[in-house]
């Protein structure tokens, strides 16, 4: 069957605009499950980011039973032992992420600063069937604060010597964490997509 538009398992508007921009090119709408009428938050009590994503698109889909798109993404700080990783999300209050995170970090050396974007995209079919990708984006925590786009921990990641936040969304989706689930995402329902009319 194909796929001519996703509900994704968020009302976050940034995550949803980086979904309808990367998948805008096979003619697939993305909307937020907020717009499709799921009204639902479930517990992420996954233990992976893998679980997580998989947590909220089945509780999406069970209520609509549409193909259905989510992501878990977290920050894991090597210095940190790997925090705050799934529990990036709930790790401060929203708009203070970043500022508890600099305090954390604030007796790190620059070379021992290493961390990692990770994401974890599930999809669900029509049928329920799952399909997993994951996009990882090396980097390092900065020691303040840059740039204005972006949101979450976006200020202090230093990737090639800018933060996140100083990158263009197009600039961000070529090399974010994020961007490249998507992307593997991206060719696998392309390819769905061609099977299809290749089959009519």
């Amino acid at each position: 069957m194909k796929i001519s538009e996703i509900v994704m398992a968020t009302n976050n508007p940034n995550k949803l605009r980086e979904a309808q921009e990367i998948f805008a090119p096979l003619g697939i709408t993305v909307i937020s499950q907020k717009e499709a009428g799921a009204i639902v938050e479930p517990e992420e009590n996954g233990r992976t980011f893998a679980e997580n994503a998989l947590i909220k698109a089945h509780a999406v889909y069970d209520l609509l039973k549409c193909p259905v798109l989510a992501d878990d993404s977290g920050l894991c700080v090597d210095a940190l032992r790997g925090a705050p990783g799934v529990h990036s999300a709930r790790y401060a209050p929203k708009g203070q992420e970043c500022r508890k995170l600099l305090h954390a970090m604030q007796n790190v050396p620059e070379e021992q600063r290493t961390a990692k974007f990770v994401t974890v995209v599930a999809f669900l079919d029509v049928d329920g069937r799952e399909i997993l990708c994951e996009g990882v984006c090396p980097g390092a925590i900065g020691f303040a604060e840059s740039g204005t786009n972006g949101f979450g921990y976006d200020p202090i990641f230093l990737y090639q010597g800018k933060s996140f936040a100083e990158f263009s969304s197009e600039e961000k989706n070529a090399v974010s964490h994020r961007g490249e689930a998507l992307q593997k995402l991206y060719k696998i329902l392309k390819e769905r997509n061609l099977s299809y009319h290749a089959d009519k």
